[in-house]
């Protein structure tokens, strides 16, 4: 891939001109619009194109070839950050987002009580899983489509936009119709068949970084998502799996810097599973965003010891709410808002 930049001062004409002679040479223009330059993305194999047949168009200002794997996700192809928008609510931008709520959806009372408090501790986004992969096959594996008629109605009645973890190819739509966000978990990260499918979805994708994975992996497993159609991803870090005991995860907090300075895309911090134990989620949420991250995804829950998936991770109701009274005084230390 490589990238055609535009003047600053060229016109829509030219522009039109340019993604006209990129489809007519068999290549996929991708534009990215910034505050001072247009940059179009060439997607393809550039060993069939010569760089000077795109160069010498009008209002052409450079040819640039993109060296890193990840392209539509990379820095270059995109300098300006992406921020990720919808109903009420956007990743990326000055405002810090929590998306928090139930990691399994058990009841209607227990969502809406959740998200009440969700609702009214600041968070942006209600969270709550429909289909739960779980490592023992006896365990709960939530309500299927139960559980997002649930999470839409509960969602609808305090305003909040919703996300739950698609697993599946064959659930995409059903999950979309549904939902404002899809998630992909750590565990289908590099479900390729899934990236792609979502890809294919308009509606905004979390994208959890595999427990095993590197951070190139995750921006190539985005990239997959991008390549297919859909530029609005988020990508989140929730641990790795490290020789540690002592915690379900390792939370790789230098991820923040490192894929905020390589990629466009906003990135949050999910404490709840990297470490599993509740104790941690507060300081390391506080630490996510010192480091710059523009969300954190919070598990909660009105009686976290009777949860029926992963109550140990999550936050009581008031125990969330003093957290985020407190992240709101971090977040202001470092220029940004809750």
């Amino acid at each position: 891939m490589m990238i055609v930049v535009m003047r600053k001062d060229a016109t829509l004409k030219q522009i039109g001109s340019v993604i006209k002679t990129i489809e007519e040479l068999g290549f996929r223009p991708h534009m990215s619009e910034g505050e001072e330059k247009t940059i179009i993305g060439v997607i393809g194999d550039e060993r069939k194109v010569s760089k000077d047949a795109l160069a010498v168009l009008p209002g052409v200002e450079s040819v640039v070839p993109i060296l890193k794997p990840f392209k539509l996700a990379s820095r270059e192809f995109k300098p300006d950050k992406t921020v990720v928008k919808l109903n009420g609510a956007e990743i990326g931008g000055e405002r810090i987002s929590v998306i928090a709520g139930p990691c399994a959806i058990e009841t209607y009372d227990q969502v809406l009580e959740a998200a009440k408090s969700a609702k009214r501790a600041g968070a942006q986004i209600l969270r709550g899983g429909a289909f739960k992969p779980r490592t023992s096959p006896y365990s709960f594996q939530g309500l299927g489509e139960e559980g997002l008629k649930i999470l839409k109605s509960v969602g609808e009645k305090v305003g909040l936009p919703v996300i739950t973890e698609v697993m599946t190819p064959e659930l995409a739509d059903l999950i979309a119709d549904y939902v404002d966000i899809l998630q992909v978990g750590a565990r289908n990260m590099q479900n390729f068949a899934l990236l792609e499918k979502v890809g294919k979805i308009s509606k905004p994708i979390l994208l959890k970084r595999g427990m095993m994975s590197t951070i190139e992996e995750l921006l190539m497993s985005a990239e997959y998502i991008m390549a297919n159609g859909n530029r609005n991803v988020i990508l989140c870090e929730r641990g790795i799996r490290t020789f540690e005991k002592y915690t379900r995860n390792t939370l790789d907090m230098s991820a923040v810097p490192v894929i905020q300075k390589l990629s466009h895309l906003p990135v949050i911090v999910d404490p709840s599973h990297a470490t599993g134990e509740r104790y941690m989620i507060a300081p390391l949420s506080f630490g996510a965003i010192a480091s710059g991250a523009d969300g954190l995804m919070i598990e909660i829950h009105p009686d976290p010891d009777k949860a029926l998936c992963d109550g140990y991770q999550s936050l009581p109701l008031p125990q969330f709410e003093e957290m985020m009274a407190q992240l709101a005084a971090v977040a202001a230390s470092v220029n940004r808002k809750i």
